[in-house]
């Protein structure tokens, strides 16, 4: 009778521990609690999966599941084209990544509602295969409800990475309805190298002062102030700095033919440098024109030649505004019409 007491007590005990286990598992904690090790091991906060541990994670849990997933889909053979910059976009993912981390540090029940991932294409040729991605950069959301990863998730538009960390938050926000918060980026330089910086502009400071008096710098000379106002002039018209912050291509290549390359991207979502510089340098045209009639031609004292240059100048910023007039409307899809009198129609 003893002994039937403790076998009916050890087949309670692990049927219980059956049961706990199912329930583990049927709710997904254990598969979370494995995501959030896995995150605390990054430095990034971002996962990285293989084929066997995708596979696992989504047969552990059935939908819906208690997290979301947000892959970034790399190939470190493709690291050298600079036109796909994925580099430069998984940097930018890892910003995301971090930066949701850090601001939900004090809402554990968000930070546990999506994590993180990236995928290598010689790792995970098949993970690749069931999501069907066939060309890179390529960021996916695999939705807590998704039952099919190819069918039920949810591709970032290639236009969105133009803005990088920017565009992918507002991305997790619009299908997620998480709250991403601030990009958290570095600082551009180190504490250190800001004192190296500090001592040598003590030091440079007393030699500065007495070209400044002497008036003997650089800063007094009229055509170094002529050709900064023309770079500022033609760095502000071409998008440039927007180039530089976005680390934009100067061209890309066609996805159809390899060996044609694309200098102008048709749509709002994107500009390359060539375009910027394009239109800066037509802008610049305009301007120095301007600035020929109005500063220059005044002192010519020959009327039909200030008639004669006058009416070039008008003519070749004309033909410029329209060149730009033109390309904005190729790009964007909206129309600029000129607007005439009633009485001339």
């Amino acid at each position: 009778m003893a002994i039937s007491t403790l076998h009916l007590s050890l087949l309670l005990t692990l049927s219980s521990l059956a049961a706990a286990a199912a329930s583990a598992s049927a709710d997904g904690s254990d598969v979370v609690a494995e995501l959030l090790a896995l995150q605390s091991q990054s430095d990034s906060g971002v996962i990285h999966l293989n084929d066997h541990l995708f596979n696992r994670l989504l047969t552990a849990t059935k939908p819906p599941r208690p997290f979301s997933l947000l892959i970034f889909f790399d190939a470190t053979q493709l690291h050298s084209k600079t036109e796909l910059q994925l580099k430069a976009l998984r940097s930018e993912f890892a910003l995301v990544a971090s930066s949701f981390i850090a601001n939900n540090e004090d809402n554990p029940s968000s930070r546990s509602k999506l994590f993180f991932c990236d995928v290598e294409f010689r790792e995970s040729q098949s993970t690749f295969s069931a999501f069907g991605v066939n060309s890179l950069p390529h960021i996916r959301l695999v939705p807590a409800t998704a039952r099919n990863v190819k069918d039920d998730s949810q591709q970032m538009d290639a236009g969105d990475f133009s803005r990088l960390a920017e565009s992918m938050a507002e991305f997790v926000e619009s299908k997620t309805k998480l709250t991403v918060g601030p990009i958290h980026r570095p600082p551009l330089f180190s504490k250190k190298q800001l004192m190296v910086i500090f001592a040598v502009v003590l030091i440079w400071l007393p030699f500065m002062v007495k070209k400044v008096i002497a008036g003997e710098t650089l800063l007094h000379d009229r055509k170094i102030w002529m050709a900064g106002a023309v770079f500022v002039y033609f760095f502000s018209v071409s998008g440039s700095m927007h180039n530089i912050i976005r680390k934009m291509p100067m061209f890309l290549a066609d996805r159809n033919d390899p060996s044609r390359l694309i200098f102008f991207y048709q749509g709002s979502g994107m500009q390359l440098g060539a375009e910027g510089f394009a239109i800066g340098f037509l802008y610049t045209i305009v301007g120095l024109l301007l600035a020929l009639m109005t500063h220059v031609l005044v002192k010519v004292r020959n009327v039909t030649a200030q008639r004669l240059i006058m009416i070039v100048a008008l003519f070749v910023s004309f033909w410029a505004v329209k060149k730009v007039v033109s390309l904005d409307n190729w790009k964007t899809g909206y129309g600029i019409h000129m607007y005439w009198p009633s009485s001339w129609q």
